[in-house]
């Protein structure tokens, strides 16, 4: 049975992936910064699925639960860097760059990713078929911040579309670190999908939890002649 960790896995976006990855027979671990609302989504989901207490800003956290699951379980197999904010979304921004905002954003955006890959790589290095899926956003594709023609071109949230934008760098940094490994590093949009991101995102977005985490999934159990280093969305490859 493969081993998936997902950060920020207890509500929205990450618990319809754990939901999904579950019906299909992995083991699933639902990271959580919520110990307590980590094991009620644990409980909740059932049959294998576990809980473990991570915040992605706090290296002791991150490295305390890699030690743990690699006691518990001997490690994972899949690992889902989730965990988002969206700050400005819901912020009183005064300037179009706040250095507050950026700190908050990147330190889960960027930096939590960074911190997490780096404890529980090791333990995906030994899986015959490690898989990193970096959950993004086509607000960070340059080409599209910059196509007059995209729905997003008006949207100006400088912190999120930046930190988007350096983990989509980080996937594909990853990707050739990796190549002659079997881990596969992918980036992925889920779209708009209705979570408690932004205020918006639950009112207007067209997609539920469950239709956006379908790509997460697919990202996360890539057969072994996929390619590594790639930016999908439900469509296909998404624009750097």
């Amino acid at each position: 049975m493969s081993t998936a960790l997902i950060t920020g896995g207890n509500r929205g976006l990450g618990r319809a992936v754990a939901e999904a990855l579950a019906s299909r027979g992995t083991r699933v671990v639902i990271a959580a910064r919520d110990a307590q609302a980590g094991a009620a989504a644990a409980a909740q989901i059932g049959g294998a699925t576990m809980s473990v207490q991570l915040d992605v800003t706090d290296p002791a956290s991150v490295r305390s639960a890699a030690a743990w699951l690699e006691e518990a379980v001997g490690g994972i197999d899949v690992l889902i860097n989730n965990a988002g904010v969206l700050p400005e979304g819901s912020a009183e921004v005064g300037e179009v760059v706040d250095l507050e905002l950026f700190e908050q954003t990147y330190a889960t955006n960027l930096l939590g990713v960074v911190s997490v890959t780096q404890a529980f790589l090791p333990q995906l290095r030994r899986s015959a078929g490690g898989r990193i899926v970096n959950v993004s956003s086509t607000m960070g594709s340059i080409a599209d911040q910059t196509n007059p023609a995209s729905p997003y071109y008006g949207t100006v949230v400088p912190a999120y579309q930046s930190s988007k934008a350096a983990l989509n760098s980080v996937t594909i940094s990853l990707a050739k670190a990796l190549a002659s490994t079997p881990i596969k590093v992918t980036s992925v949009c889920p779209g708009f999908v209705q979570t408690d991101l932004t205020p918006i995102s639950r009112e207007q977005a067209p997609l539920t939890a469950s239709q956006g985490a379908a790509v997460v999934v697919e990202a996360g159990m890539l057969p072994d002649d996929a390619a590594s280093g790639t930016f999908i969305d439900s469509s296909g490859v998404v624009a750097w």
